[in-house]
């Protein structure tokens, strides 16, 4: 049985009464959002008009109160069935005064002459035109300070309505996987599997695949960000689909891989260690432990402690297909109950060939919860 679509009130209320918690603690009289996923976390607001760039969206959040979405008037209607009340608009786009003048007004109406936090962390970003907003710094009475990583720390917990909506989004993602045996077999080219494979994400219940990527070769493959060309699928080949697919809002990100035809005693060996790998960081993922040890406990067992080309070994996950923390030596953020992230292990097979497996996960008290159904040690076989 399907979710309902969206979340109730309450949810948000709750987001915003968090928000406005931590804003006291950091003296900040108002949250300045322009970003698509930070307006949607506390409105509900769910559109693919962000594809255009012309048009800028703000919101702000009052120290106490409800938040103000400063908005261009296309999208009056649309927000004005979310849960949000004050909504204020102009037409859009104004080459003379997109937005500006409206936006001062609400922040100094709302903060006050108070700091205005704005997310300035590993990941942000300032979703409006770089004059407006040298423009809008230069205005009296606005002072514009970092949000000291509040939208990050919001983000990263996830509720359980959220964890809901990650989980079915896996369950689409799982049924998809489970049907590239149709889609997929030697002598099929890999562009035409990529397209099939979006297909199958759009019939078992997906809204959008905005993100499907992958790799097929002989003895492991040699990237995994790669377009997918014309060439066609050998006996022989590990084939790779990596994908981040989205309902109503929010991602999940898993992989999993193919042989073509029976698979050899390396890229079984491989397939092995990817999940001995997983296992072991899904051994110690509790809270508490930090992303670093999480990806020291992956890499130990991949590399024996060299480290990995490709960076990090996971990743947190919710409304973008990556957010929040990377599995890095670099970063000691400590594992909360109710964070989604990824188990990304990644291993070289030889010279220039790699094979990567990646699973998706909620922190809680106890073990972690898997959102994906876990792979198995051996590699599916496909027609070849």
């Amino acid at each position: 049985m399907d979710l309902p679509r969206g979340f109730p009130d309450t949810e948000y209320e709750a987001r915003v009464s968090r928000a406005q918690e931590m804003m006291a603690r950091h003296d900040l009289a108002a949250l300045f959002l322009t970003t698509e996923p930070d307006i949607r976390y506390f409105t509900g607001y769910l559109t693919k008009f962000w594809e255009s760039p012309t048009r800028p969206w703000f919101l702000v959040l009052p120290a106490s109160g409800d938040p103000v979405a400063v908005i261009p008037s296309i999208g009056a209607a649309l927000m004005g069935r979310t849960w949000i009340k004050d909504v204020r608009t102009w037409r859009a786009p104004d080459y003379e005064d997109d937005g500006v003048s409206l936006l001062a007004e609400t922040l100094a109406e709302l903060a006050g002459g108070g700091n205005i936090g704005v997310p300035m962390g590993l990941e942000s970003q300032l979703r409006m035109p770089l004059g407006d907003w040298m423009r809008l710094q230069g205005m009296s009475g606005l002072r514009f300070v970092p949000d000291q990583r509040i939208m990050w720390d919001l983000r990263a917990v996830k509720s359980e309505a959220e964890i809901d909506k990650i989980r079915a989004i896996c369950a689409v993602g799982d049924r998809v996987f489970a049907r590239v045996p149709e889609i997929a077999r030697a002598g099929v080219p890999l562009d035409q599997v990529f397209r099939d494979f979006q297909r199958l994400g759009l019939e078992e219940g997906a809204d959008w695949v905005p993100y499907v990527a992958g790799a097929s070769g002989a003895g492991g493959y040699s990237d995994v960000i790669s377009p997918a060309g014309p060439e066609p699928l050998k006996r022989g080949d590990v084939l790779m689909l990596d994908t981040g697919m989205q309902r109503d809002g929010y991602f999940c990100d898993f992989d999993r891989n193919f042989s073509v035809g029976p698979a050899g005693q390396a890229e079984n060996a491989a397939q092995a260690k990817l999940i001995d790998a997983v296992d072991a960081a899904a051994e110690i993922a509790r809270p508490g432990t930090t992303a670093a040890e999480l990806f020291h406990v992956m890499d130990r067992l991949l590399t024996g402690g060299q480290g990995s080309e490709a960076g990090r070994l996971g990743h947190g996950l919710g409304m973008q297909l990556t957010e929040g923390l990377s599995l890095i030596p670099q970063d000691h953020i400590e594992l909360q109950p109710g964070m989604v992230i990824t188990l990304e292990p990644g291993v070289e097979l030889s010279p220039g060939r790699i094979m990567v497996h990646e699973e998706d996960i909620v922190i809680r008290d106890g073990a972690p919860e898997f959102l994906s159904t876990r792979a198995g040690r051996t590699l599916i076989e496909l027609e070849g």
